[in-house]
């Protein structure tokens, strides 16, 4: 009896289940093919900042707002273009002087640098993902491919060095790192079958956000989400721990590990379902947009424009509107020393967690134990980003710079590394910086060549702790104390050396070097500890408990999140956040829409507007 009783609430759950994740009745963004044939591109700065950088002023905010987004991020900007989509007015508000988040672009001394996008997976023309950023951008941001090998993992010392190539395409992946590895095929092939059926069970993870709170955390409390899903199985366990059990070979395992500066957490404590999802997302190949990074914002900005909306920067948003009943109105932009206020029946943030509760809502509600605290307390920060901007002078062919990145460790205990690095004081940890990642934007860019003749640049992206900068963060931000340039300088100097052994035909043309520490990332994006990747990617952030609780809904009625602290961080991971987000606020299930695009645009099933 026990058995049937087990049976019926399990046919009743999954009824439930197919319910929230067929039954939509929302509106659909992608009922139309809106890609449109390709217009020529566009290199005039002047011509692309009069879309990207709209100040804020309160005559340009449009009139009976459906809804306002705060931050203009991917996943800030994907909302509100969704939601344009459906014919809804919506304003996003940048505190920064130009549109973007971290797919921004800046110019220092006639070399344009990406901060954020250095390359990205799953855009072959039939997957969902490239599907969904056509519709997004109207077919108008092209992608690239980069040169396959795209990775080149670097270990031990210049005069001990060993080079990895990492290949893109399913069997060549396998293929060549057998070649690097022979003896190793059993562990190759192991590791692939299990990223594999690990990164499968990602759906259960979305469901959880989309389910109503009582049935997703009966999923939680009675364990058959862990049961249901490969990607929750293992979810507790470490990177480090996995790879171990897989092989005995140090290099192997450094290789097996490398690309987990994609989501900034060393590999014993990274969570390998995680891990998982960016070894299959780089399997098909990565790519690069076309333009630079300023092209996806441009593309995306018109189309919330072309519903009634805008995107206005330096409108610095200090906090949340609430009515007597506790429920969000609006936003207040601070022009200058005064308050603006701007209403809408819904807001939505793309601040991040962490920026939305402790610093958006006003200190009464943070104090309500019951609102915000909880999901607060399961989150912490991720680490701090460090990137170094570098100019040159020389074409690419000149300098031996390809459509790839390096991933340069100074040898292959990568956790020891990380944690003596991370513990250590500024100073002694500028002389040893255990990962660098170095790639050559204008390298990847094709339309480079034309738009600055002649010039290259390099950029160099690793972690840094916030507490190493910390005391100079009120700092004016281009005049900053000496002590802190000082210490700038030191990590500059030494990440320099070791990327000047890689490419040492760069070492006598550098004409513009430049960092960015975590407090530049705390200015310019508004990352609370300059961390890049939202929330931290350690084990605790893929509990079942914590991906039932985190959802695009907040406990205070009509405020949303989207963004990477949604679902996962990175371009596809905040895109995905405010897929999330959209299904919730337009009740629908956009990821099977997504699923479903590439069938229904290749059968022209969705006819174009005329």
């Amino acid at each position: 009896n026990m058995w049937i009783a087990v049976v019926v609430i399990s046919l009743a759950l999954v009824a439930i289940m197919i319910k929230y994740v067929l039954g939509t009745s929302g509106p659909n963004p992608f009922a139309i093919d809106t890609r449109e044939p390709l217009k020529p591109m566009v290199f005039d700065r002047k011509l692309k900042n009069k879309v990207l950088k709209q100040g804020f002023l309160a005559s340009k905010v449009p009139q009976d707002l459906d809804a306002i987004v705060v931050g203009s991020g991917i996943g800030g900007l994907a909302i509100a273009v969704l939601l344009a989509k459906v014919g809804k007015k919506v304003l996003v508000l940048e505190q920064h002087d130009r549109a973007g988040g971290c797919c921004h672009t800046f110019t220092e001394q006639g070399f344009e640098f990406d901060v954020g996008i250095h390359y990205i997976g799953e855009l072959l023309d039939h997957k969902p993902m490239r599907c969904v950023i056509d519709q997004l951008t109207n077919g108008q941001l092209q992608w690239e491919p980069l040169d396959n090998p795209f990775d080149r993992v670097v270990l031990g010392p210049p005069e001990n060095r060993r080079i990895y190539p990492i290949y893109s395409g399913k069997k060549r992946y396998i293929d060549e790192l057998k070649k690097c590895f022979p003896g190793e095929e059993k562990a190759i092939d192991e590791y692939v079958r299990l990223s594999k059926k690990v990164a499968n069970g990602i759906w259960l993870m979305i469901l959880l956000k989309l389910l109503p709170t009582p049935l997703a955390k009966f999923l939680v409390h009675t364990g058959l989400a862990t049961r249901l899903s490969s990607f929750f199985r293992y979810a507790s366990r470490s990177l480090t721990d996995v790879v171990n059990e897989l092989t005995q070979n140090k290099d192997l395992r450094a290789v097996m590990c490398y690309i987990f500066g994609t989501y900034g957490k060393m590999p014993k404590e990274a969570s390998f379902s995680m891990h998982s999802l960016l070894l299959c997302h780089y399997l098909n190949g990565a790519w690069y947009p076309k333009g630079g990074a300023s092209e996806i914002a441009y593309h995306m900005i018109p189309i919330i424009e072309k519903a009634g909306g805008a995107v206005l920067v330096r409108a610095p948003v200090n906090r949340i509107l609430l009515n007597d009943a506790k429920e969000a109105i609006g936003v207040s932009v601070l022009k200058g020393q005064e308050e603006v206020h701007v209403h809408a029946p819904i807001v939505i943030s793309d601040a991040g967690i962490f920026n939305t509760y402790e610093h958006l809502l006003p200190k009464d509600v943070q104090t309500m134990p019951a609102y915000c605290m909880k999901q607060l307390s399961m989150v912490q920060h991720g680490d701090g980003g460090l990137s170094i901007f570098i100019g040159v002078d020389g074409t690419k062919e000149e300098l031996g710079l390809k459509a790839d990145n390096y991933f340069i460790f100074p040898e292959n205990n990568l956790d020891e590394l990380l944690e003596g690095y991370m513990k250590g004081n500024g100073e002694e940890s500028s002389k040893k910086v255990p990962l660098i990642f170095v790639a050559s934007p204008s390298a990847k860019d094709p339309t480079w060549p034309e738009r600055k003749p002649g010039k290259s640049t390099v950029t160099v992206v690793s972690f840094a702790n916030y507490a190493w900068f910390e005391e100079w963060k009120d700092d004016k931000v281009k005049n900053r104390s000496i002590d802190y340039k000082e210490l700038k300088e030191a990590f500059i100097n030494n990440i320099l050396e070791a990327v000047t052994e890689i490419f040492p035909k760069i070492k006598d043309r550098i004409e513009y070097v430049d960092a960015g520490t975590p407090i530049t990332n705390q200015h310019y994006i508004g990352a609370p500890k300059g961390e890049i990747y939202g929330a931290d990617h350690g084990i605790p952030r893929f509990s079942v408990e914590l991906n039932a609780t985190i959802r695009p809904q907040t406990p205070i009625k009509n405020l949303f999140l989207t963004g990477q602290d949604v679902m996962l961080c990175g371009f596809a991971g905040a895109l995905t956040g405010a897929l999330t987000c959209g299904s919730v606020i337009l009740n629908r299930n956009l990821h099977l829409d997504a699923i479903g695009l590439p069938k229904r645009v290749k059968n022209g099933n969705n006819k174009k507007k005329e």
